[in-house]
């Protein structure tokens, strides 16, 4: 937490920002949710309780850094059966591969409060890049003194890049999982001493 009478933000751009500094993701406030296709007609939607962040807001934004840890075994469709199925070999295999991991490798303004962060992605021992289009959401100071900022993000990837490659064919054409899974993170990050 910054004093009372530092500075909370700055103005970037036309954009007001955070200072810099090291912020954690807020565990009270986040979601880390993906959205699959199911039998080629719906869409099932589930999320990683589980997750940690540490964003380093640079002097320079556009030299900013996210790395990010998801716990495996956190996955919540709000279905046992198919979380069990999801954390098993067949997918994430949870047991061997705890964790997914995700590192930044860059970032650049797209336009307004709209950036692309272009970094890597580990799933199952495999490491691929994965752009999330994020969307600052603001910036302030909690009732609790804290500073802090919210933001969104989202990508697409392809599961089958990581080795998530079971699938059933249906009958009436098209198999039971999509290849291609949306990403979906909200979240506030709290500046840390």
């Amino acid at each position: 937490m910054t004093s009372s009478t530092e500075a909370v933000t700055r103005d970037w751009e036309g954009l007001t920002i955070p200072t810099a500094g090291t912020y954690l993701l807020d565990a009270a406030h986040k979601r880390v949710g993906f959205v699959a296709r199911h039998m080629m007609v719906s869409k099932v939607r589930g999320e990683f309780a589980d997750a940690s962040a540490t964003i380093v807001v640079a002097e320079d934004p556009m030299q900013s850094s996210v790395t990010a840890t998801i716990q495996a075994a956190s996955i919540d469709t709000s279905q046992a059966d198919r979380d069990g199925h999801l954390r098993s070999p067949e997918f994430l295999d949870a047991e061997t591969f705890p964790t997914l991991e995700y590192r930044s490798t860059g970032v650049k303004s797209r336009d307004g409060n709209e950036f692309v962060l272009s970094g890597e992605l580990t799933v199952k021992g495999v490491t691929r890049p994965v752009d999330l289009e994020v969307e600052f959401e603001g910036v302030g100071r909690s009732p609790f003194g804290q500073d802090i900022f919210g933001f969104s993000a989202t990508a697409e990837i392809d599961r089958e890049e990581f080795g998530l490659t079971w699938n059933v064919a249906l009958e009436t054409g098209g198999v039971l999982v999509g290849k291609k899974i949306k990403i979906e993170i909200e979240g506030e990050a709290v500046r840390q001493a």
